[in-house]
């Protein structure tokens, strides 16, 4: 999966009004940036952070800019724009480079489902020996001494979507819960208890009630950089250990 290239890159001055980021290119203009994550970020706003920026020529859009990727540490990047992920998964699922959830025929996107009044993210169907698949995808972006940490924050919504892929589990349908890991400096990825315990407590319970636990990273650095290709590649550990 690629995205819209050239990224334009320049550093972070300030994040504001959740959907907002003040960036100073390279020949020290300052521009306004659509920022595409309603979360907490933590740990990817670093003061004067790099920063890679697609652009739009939609007339219709009010900024031109949107923040894609953020410098996190030296030499560890990240993808902030929660609106990636579902198809990043999408796409790695439907070229067959997630062997757990091979061979099915149809996948479709927000289908209604549970007696929460859900949407999951991706509907799998058509497989010949397996039922269908219910899979909700989770961006992952918190990083600890290489460990990736789920959620950033307090998640009502997140426990909501484990109580409903629990109830698909024991209905007899396969429940997924699917980490896009997009940060290039985790190596595994554990709840995270100590922003939100609950969370975690329903995690590991969903997994004992049945509902599959995958987590795939994204490549997201060129030899040169940041080159706008986001496609998933290698599996990465779920560690549930209390």
């Amino acid at each position: 999966m690629k995205l819209p290239v050239p990224l334009i890159e320049g550093r972070l001055i300030r994040r504001y009004k959740r959907f907002l980021a003040d960036v100073r290119l390279p020949d020290g203009s300052e521009v306004i940036a659509h920022c595409p994550n309603t979360g907490s970020m933590l740990g990817c706003q670093p003061e004067d952070a790099r920063v890679w920026l697609s652009t739009s020529d939609n007339p219709k859009r009010k900024l031109k800019y949107t923040w894609e990727l953020v410098e996190t540490a030296p030499g560890e990047v990240a993808c902030i724009n929660t609106a990636r992920p579902n198809a990043q998964a999408r796409e790695a699922i439907e070229s067959g480079d997630v062997p757990e959830l091979a061979a099915y025929q149809t996948c479709r996107a927000e289908v209604r489902y549970g007696t929460e009044k859900s949407r999951i993210d991706l509907h799998l169907s058509g497989h010949e020996h397996h039922p269908d698949a219910w899979v909700e995808v989770k961006n992952v972006t918190l990083c600890e001494d290489g460990q990736g940490f789920f959620p950033d924050a307090v998640t009502t919504r997140g426990q909501k979507h484990l109580r409903e892929l629990m109830a698909q589990a024991r209905a007899g349908e396969r429940a997924v819960l699917f980490f896009v890991v997009n940060h290039t400096g985790i190596d595994s990825v554990r709840p995270a208890d100590h922003i939100d315990s609950a969370y975690g407590v329903l995690l590991r319970e969903a997994k004992a009630a049945g509902v599959e636990v995958l987590a795939y990273r994204a490549g997201l650095s060129g030899p040169q950089g940041p080159d706008g290709d986001i496609s998933l590649g290698e599996a990465v550990p779920v560690i549930l250990g209390a």
